[in-house]
């Protein structure tokens, strides 16, 4: 079995769903997946990053998102939405929210799962890409195992 940890920042959609299910071929695979509830500290990237892609709409609205403590409850919806779309594809899924720490969450799940990889599945954050900032970019450097950045699908 092909253990992949999956690293998220909202719910995962069925574009999404099929996308890493199906990676692998008919190999089966298992995964740990990592919801990264929304950060507080993130909003001005976040927003710089809406009007680089030309979201306007999405920059000026950046304030109205539950972030921090407050991010916590929206995370654990998408963390259960998430896991009950790929069991129902017939992978097996577990999942946890990161509190604190990602980069150290994220290396000691790699190590304590013996995990093939881990995929990270973001909106696109040029910004902190552009300065290898992201996350993929800070992992490769961390976990030991491949890590692949995909861009999640949006509704």
């Amino acid at each position: 079995m092909f253990t992949t940890v999956l690293m998220i920042e909202k719910p995962l959609v069925s574009d999404d769903v099929e996308m890493v299910t199906t990676l692998h071929g008919d190999e089966t695979v298992s995964f740990v997946v990592l919801m990264q509830p929304r950060g507080d500290q993130d909003r001005l990237l976040r927003a710089l990053d809406d009007v680089a892609l030309g979201a306007l709409d999405q920059a000026v609205h950046e304030g109205e998102e539950p972030e921090g403590g407050a991010a916590s409850q929206p995370a654990r919806r998408a963390l259960e939405h998430s896991l009950r779309a790929l069991r129902e594809t017939g992978a097996e899924a577990v999942g946890r929210i990161i509190e604190r720490h990602p980069l150290d969450v994220l290396t000691s799940v790699v190590d304590e799962t013996r995990a093939d990889e881990v995929i990270v599945l973001t909106a696109p954050h040029l910004v902190e890409e552009f300065f290898h900032r992201d996350w993929a970019s800070r992992a490769r450097h961390k976990v030991g195992v491949p890590v692949l950045k995909l861009f999640a699908h949006t509704t």
